[in-house]
C-alpha cells in the first residue's frame, strides 16, 4: 500500500478525488502540482502540507508563494517542477492526473525513479505506450491504471497467468451525451451540449472526448499498450448505465466483468492500496436498484473519432502522438466554439495525413510528432 504520494494535477477532478481518498486512508502527500489554479492549490497545501508545490508558470508560482509564505513548502514552476514532483524522494506513488501530452515526461521520470504510477493520463500511453512499458520493466516500476475501464481490466486480469488465455478485452462506453444521434443532428451540437455528460463529472477536455468517442478510441490504444495485446483483441461496447466498467473474455468462453458505482474514487483508491482492498468513501453498488444493464455496438460512422483512433492503433509508431496532439488542440477550439463538432475528426484526419510517420520512435521523435500535429491544427484554424 502507498505511504506517500505525489499528485500531478491535484486541482483537477481526478486530483481532488485522489486527495479525498488519501486523506481518508491517512496517506501522506509529498508534492502537488497545478497548471493555473493558485487559490485551490494554496488551500490544498494548507490541508496536506506537501514539501513541494508546482505551478505551470512563473507568475502563478510567485502568486502561490505569496499565499503560502508561512508554510515550509518549496514552490517551483514549469517542466522542471513537474519532473521534481514526479521523482520526489519521499513519494512511493505518483498519481499522474494532468491532461494531455504534458504528462509524458513526468511519468517517465517517475518510472526511472522506481515509483508506482497511478496512471490517469491516457495520452502518455497513447503517445508512447511501448516506450513507457519498456521503461517500467527496465526500472522495476509498477503501473496501475486509474481510468475506470482500465482499472476494471486490471482487476479482471489479476488471476490470469498467461495472456494467451485472453480472447479479448471489452471496454465499455457510456456513449456520451449524444448517444443515438445521427450525423445531421450532430452537425449542430455545440460545446455546451457536449459538456453535459450523462454519468460522469470530469474535466472539460475528457468530457468533450467522451462526446466524440475519441476518449474511447484513446482507451483502446491505452489498453493495447498496458496489456500488450493487438487491436484485434480489444473491443468497445456501449453500456449506458456505466455500472459494468469493462470485461475480459477468456479462451474458454468465460467473461469476467468488474461492476461498481460510477465513482472515480474506487479505481483511485485501488491504485493506492493494491494488492489490498479497504473500505472506500464511494457508495456501494446496489444491484436491486441499479436497473437493467444494456449493451450495444458503437456507431463509428456518426462518431468517426473512434475509427480514427483504431487506425492510429493499427499503425503504431508516431500515429498515436499525432492523433492525441491534433485532438487536444481541436478540442480546445471546440470548447471556444471556434469550430464545429465534425471539425474535430476532420482536423485529426488532416494531421494524420500531413505529419510524417515514424515506425519505431524515441522520446524526442514522439514529442516532435505531437508538436507538428498541434502546429497543423493551429495553422489550419488559427488556434
Amino acid at each position: 500500500m502507498s505511504k506517500c504520494i505525489s499528485v500531478l494535477g491535484s486541482t483537477g477532478s481526478i486530483g481532488r478525488q485522489t486527495l479525498d481518498v488519501a486523506e481518508k486512508l491517512g496517506v501522506r502527500v509529498a508534492a502537488l502540482t497545478a497548471e493555473r489554479s493558485v487559490d485551490r492549490l494554496a488551500e490544498q497545501c494548507r490541508i496536506f502540507r506537501p514539501s513541494l508545490a508546482v505551478m505551470g508558470s512563473e507568475a502563478a508560482a510567485k502568486a502561490l508563494k505569496a499565499q503560502i509564505a508561512d508554510l515550509p513548502t518549496e514552490v517551483m514552476w514549469g517542466k522542471a517542477g513537474l519532473l521534481a514532483a514526479a521523482a520526489h524522494p519521499d513519494a512511493d506513488t505518483v498519481i499522474t492526473a494532468v491532461v494531455g501530452m504534458i504528462g509524458l515526461e513526468p511519468t517517465m521520470a517517475a518510472l526511472k525513479a522506481g515509483k508506482r504510477i497511478g496512471l490517469a493520463n491516457k495520452e502518455t500511453m497513447v503517445c508512447a505506450g511501448e516506450l513507457v512499458m519498456a521503461t517500467a520493466k527496465a526500472y522495476g516500476a509498477e503501473i496501475i491504471p486509474v481510468d475506470s475501464e482500465h482499472s476494471a481490466l486490471f482487476q479482471c486480469l489479476a488471476g490470469c497467468v498467461d495472456r494467451q488465455e485472453v480472447r479479448r478485452l471489452i471496454l465499455t462506453c457510456s456513449g456520451g451525451p449524444f448517444f443515438g444521434m445521427n450525423r445531421e443532428e450532430l452537425k449542430l451540437v455545440r460545446s455546451a451540449d457536449a459538456l453535459k455528460h450523462p454519468t460522469w463529472k470530469m474535466g472539460p477536455k475528457i468530457t468533450i472526448d467522451c462526446s466524440t468517442l475519441m476518449n474511447k478510441g484513446l482507451e483502446v490504444i491505452e489498453a493495447m499498450r498496458l496489456y500488450e495485446l493487438p487491436l484485434a483483441q480489444v473491443d468497445v461496447v456501449i453500456h449506458r448505465q456505466s455500472v459494468v466498467h469493462s470485461l475480459v473474455e477468456y479462451c474458454d468462453g468465460a467473461v469476467l466483468a468488474q461492476l461498481g458505482s460510477p465513482d472515480m474514487r474506487l479505481p483511485i483508491q485501488l491504485a493506492l492500496t493494491w494488492p489490498n482492498r479497504m473500505a472506500c468513501p464511494a457508495p456501494n453498488l446496489d444491484l436491486l436498484t441499479c436497473g437493467a444493464l444494456s449493451f450495444c455496438a458503437p456507431d463509428e460512422e456518426a462518431f468517426p473519432c473512434l475509427k480514427l483512433a483504431k487506425e492510429a492503433a493499427k499503425a503504431g509508431g508516431t500515429a498515436g502522438a499525432v492523433l492525441s496532439g491534433a485532438n487536444e488542440v481541436a478540442v480546445g477550439l471546440y470548447l471556444r466554439d471556434a469550430i464545429g463538432f465534425y471539425d474535430i475528426p476532420a482536423l485529426v484526419r488532416g494531421a494524420m495525413d500531413a505529419v510524417p510517420f515514424t515506425g519505431n520512435p524515441g522520446l524526442e521523435t514522439i514529442i516532435e510528432a505531437d508538436r507538428l500535429a498541434r502546429q497543423y491544427v493551429s495553422s489550419t484554424f488559427g488556434g
